[in-house]
């Protein structure tokens, strides 16, 4: 329901949504709740990376997983782990735009592609990796499909860019051949479309 909201929102008040998740945030520490703060730290570090500030969304990601652990309550966690993989790409991609961009600048280089997961240090690959399969391990625990179904897209789209389409296509179809219904949904419908890419 967010990703949809969020998505339905105009890139100029994307930055107002965030402010707004932030003062609500801290209206609900402020009396004490807990519970949900991992969830509602989950949404606001997605906006954050829906809207390139990826160190905000990991520093949002930091601050939730201490939360997880100190409550107990794990309900969320398989989404945080998700999520700080593929920031943790974001990230790393964003630093290697610009450095192209400084390099085009000062006309050094000449225009070249623009970085993919394929560009990025194996230790980068290595730790968002991690993050995909923890949230799998979690989600998988939890008996969460739909969690295991993200972070298992996740870890499918890093694989089909270091080439291993074959064991992400395996691991894609053995979550997605569980569901029998909601193939209408948005994260069925990315499985889906992700399946096809890759076969071929």
């Amino acid at each position: 329901m967010f990703s949809i909201l969020w998505c339905q929102l105009p890139d100029n008040r994307r930055e107002e949504g965030i402010a707004r998740m932030r003062q609500g945030l801290t209206a609900y520490q402020a009396v004490g709740a807990e519970l949900f703060r991992p969830y509602f730290l989950a949404l606001l570090a997605e906006a954050y990376g829906k809207v390139g500030q990826t160190e905000e969304g990991l520093a949002v990601l930091a601050e939730a997983l201490p939360v997880v652990d100190n409550t107990g309550v794990y309900q969320w966690a398989a989404e945080l782990y998700r999520l700080k993989g593929e920031l943790v790409l974001q990230s790393r991609i964003q630093v290697l735009e610009s450095q192209e961009e400084n390099k085009e600048s000062k006309g050094k280089r000449q225009k070249s592609k623009i970085p993919t997961t394929q560009h990025l240090p194996p230790s980068t690959q290595v730790e968002a990796e991690e993050c995909f399969h923890k949230a799998i391990e979690i989600a998988r625990r939890q008996e969460a499909k739909s969690l295991e179904l993200r972070a298992v897209m996740s870890l499918s789209r890093l694989w089909q860019q270091q080439g291993k389409q074959k064991e992400a296509h395996q691991m894609l179809a053995d979550v997605y051949g569980w569901f029998t219904e909601g193939f209408g949904t948005k994260d069925l419908q990315e499985a889906k479309t992700l399946l096809r890419e890759l076969i071929g």
